[in-house]
């Protein structure tokens, strides 16, 4: 049985973290770095933008090459971005510098930034950041938080989890870091999301795994409807916790899956939950649909239409808004088999039934959706396709605290 325990990303066996200010940003730290003690295999999804980072450009010849890998280090405060080929060259020294700082090759290491796009990194405070850094590095949880921390851009918290499941007689640990604020859409969404574990696994079957769980987890959020050119989930299993190692989809692996899937979930929702300005976070469940693909289409398409968001910033129960965002979104149901709740504060409040509006108490219904946390549930009646996803609605302070960022 999984259980949530207090940890960080460097809480599995064989990894050390770290994080700190070096001057990349005028306050807070700006970067992380974690290392595990032997080779990890790994699995990673990355942003779907055409203009990618040049961190993005090297994590994936690496994924290519099949790896495996040993450290990642993250700047924030800087994208390097569309920085051309001083970029690729200040990526590589990167990954060069935190190589020769933790005793192994660069084609280990794992490079991530974000921040500003378009300028270009201060290599000297981070060459020398680096190598302060990874001096420091433990498995301390405080460590691990720090380098939570060195991630964060206009995040307002860290996003921060770690669980135990036991595999067999052996029991494994599976613990996550994200950021997330702004940019946040799916498919990628614009986030990082690391997660380390110290399971034996085979690294093809992770791979399939770290998809299968994105496109139900990070590839379901929403913010603001923009991808970003810097998104990564990136996930390390070094085998250290001594279980038989899993290369088949028995009971073992199903036991990891719901662990990854659990780390995986909880760091897409603090994203959202941390959505710049948001006031309310959304659950949008869609149940009953001819497919789980049509299912995911309304979904994705609800939590990104700005009426709906902006009727649950101003707490109105617009289910028209709901529904017409399902008829755009290109799946295939029939509106006069639809009903449709909303939810919140253990209280719901059903405004559709069978196509027809359901006749109820405003008053009621602005209660209802005064409580920061709603869930809008779909319910069709034409098949088993199911999908939820999450976002958050769109507020004064969302366009305050993008038309204040220098871009």
């Amino acid at each position: 049985m999984m259980r949530i325990i207090e940890g960080a990303v460097n809480t599995p066996k064989g990894y050390k973290a770290g994080g700190k200010h070096i001057g990349i940003k005028r306050k807070r730290k700006d970067l992380s770095l974690l290392c595990s003690e032997r080779p990890a295999v790994f699995g990673a999804m990355f942003t779907t933008n055409i203009v990618k980072a040049a961190c993005v450009n090297w994590n994936k010849a690496i994924y290519d090459q099949g790896g495996p890998v040993r450290a990642l280090v993250v700047n924030s405060g800087r994208a390097n971005a569309c920085t051309g080929v001083q970029g690729m060259q200040d990526n590589q020294a990167m990954a060069e510098t935190t190589a020769a700082a933790l005793g192994c090759t660069p084609e280990e290491v794992l490079v991530a930034s974000t921040g500003l796009i378009g300028s270009l990194l201060p290599m000297d405070c981070i060459t020398a950041g680096i190598q302060g850094l990874a001096a420091d590095i433990d498995r301390e949880m405080l460590s691990g938080l720090d380098a939570a921390e060195g991630i964060m851009t206009t995040d307002t918290a860290i996003k921060n989890v770690a669980v135990e499941v036991p595999l067999g007689d052996t029991v494994v640990t599976v613990a996550g870091m994200a950021k997330g604020s702004g940019m946040i859409h799916p498919n990628m969404a614009t986030m990082l999301s690391f997660v380390t574990t110290d399971a034996d696994i085979d690294q093809s079957l992770l791979r399939r795994t770290v998809k299968a769980i994105g496109r139900d987890t990070y590839n379901m959020i929403s913010v603001d409807g923009d991808t970003s050119t810097n998104d990564m989930a990136i996930v390390m299993a070094n085998g250290m916790a001594g279980n038989s190692r899993i290369t088949e989809e028995n009971s073992d692996y199903w036991a990891l899956y719901e662990a990854l899937q659990y780390v995986s979930e909880f760091l897409a929702k603090e994203v959202v939950k941390d959505g710049e300005g948001a006031s309310k976070f959304l659950e949008v469940c869609v149940q009953g649909s001819v497919s789980h693909d049509d299912a995911r289409k309304m979904v994705k398409s609800i939590l990104t239409s700005n009426l709906v968001k902006t009727a649950m910033f101003g707490e109105d129960a617009n289910w028209g808004r709901v529904l017409c965002a399902m008829g755009y979104s290109g799946a295939d149901f029939n509106p006069d088999r639809t009903c449709l709740e909303f939810k919140a504060g253990g209280k719901s409040l059903r405004v559709i039934e069978d196509g027809l509006p359901v006749p109820f108490d405003e008053e009621y219904a602005y209660a209802l959706l005064q409580n920061s946390e709603i869930v809008i549930d779909v319910i069709l009646q034409e098949g088993t396709g199911k999908a939820v996803g999450w976002g958050c609605d769109l507020s004064y302070d969302y366009v305050k605290i993008n038309g204040e960022y220098r871009s």
